[in-house]
């Protein structure tokens, strides 16, 4: 599936309802895009089957809960609503959007109560998001925008306005030809790439951030039982950016990403190595079996 995402063939999941891909449209003074009051999941099907399925529709619901937008659906409400668009796309292979956000109603300033909650679902075909890293490893940037305390917003919750700062940092991460860009957080810590988390390798051993002011990704939480079932050993750790010299190879993970060797961080290099592709690889097999 090609072209402006607007523009195509299709149909998409609104409260309810299978509209026209091209009718799934909504007011331009509807609250969340004037505040950034959505939050939403990004998953991936394969084989027709939508991988950790149900742990993402529980995710929705409590990034909900965190931004104080009810969502009106239960999890098999939502569940049953994937499948129906998953069926209607005719896909197999396929990136499912899920989002819900404050509609237009009573209120246009700061405060939303009044207005609806609003949901909709939508499915498309999307290849592998590093292009041809997956094989040469990606190239990224360091952000100079930082994840933010716990104090100062909901990071845990996926919504939308937490990704501001991740889409200028992947624009300026693009501007110098890199793939992505790699940030730290509030404290200088290293935290994650714009929408992946990232692992490194050292001595035989997998160190990863501590996600405890940043989203703790579903990829990232099943890629840590893989390693641990193989009787690796994941130290969960703050890690500051210097430390990054002394590690041998690299990968971020996420529903998008996948599994992704990283090749170089700013200018520090890592090894596109074993345990990178074995990873992957084992990833692709899961979530097809």
């Amino acid at each position: 599936m090609d072209g402006a995402y607007d523009d195509r063939d299709g149909v998409i999941w609104m409260d309810g309802e299978l509209v026209d891909w091209r009718d799934a449209k909504v007011h331009i003074l509807t609250h969340g895009l004037h505040y950034g009051s959505s939050v939403f999941e990004g998953e991936r099907a394969y084989n027709g089957k939508i991988f950790k399925s149900r742990k993402h529709s529980e995710r929705l619901l409590k990034s909900g809960e965190y931004m104080d937008i009810p969502i009106p659906y239960t999890v098999d409400e939502i569940e049953a609503a994937k499948a129906q668009v998953m069926v209607a796309s005719g896909l197999q292979d396929a990136y499912v959007r899920a989002v819900c956000w404050r509609a237009s109603g009573e209120d246009m300033g700061v405060a939303s109560a009044r207005n609806p909650v609003k949901m909709a679902i939508a499915v498309w075909e999307w290849g592998a998001y590093y292009g041809d890293a997956k094989m040469k490893g990606a190239k990224l940037d360091i952000a100079k925008w930082k994840r933010p305390s716990p104090e100062t917003i909901p990071c845990f919750a996926k919504a939308a306005g937490l990704y501001m700062i991740c889409t200028m940092s992947k624009h300026a991460a693009e501007a110098k030809g890199c793939s992505d860009a790699m940030m730290l957080d509030y404290r200088g810590y290293v935290a994650e790439a714009t929408g992946a988390n990232i692992f490194f390798v050292k001595d035989g051993e997998v160190h990863t951030p501590k996600p405890d002011c940043f989203l703790n990704g579903i990829t990232r939480q099943t890629v840590i039982g893989m390693l641990e079932n193989r009787g690796i050993k994941v130290i969960v750790r703050h890690i500051m950016p210097d430390e990054l010299e002394g590690f041998e190879q690299c990968w971020l993970t996420g529903t998008a990403a996948e599994v992704t060797p990283v090749g170089q961080i700013g200018n520090y290099n890592f090894e596109v190595g074993t345990l990178a592709r074995d990873i992957a690889e084992s990833y692709e097999k899961i979530v097809r079996a």
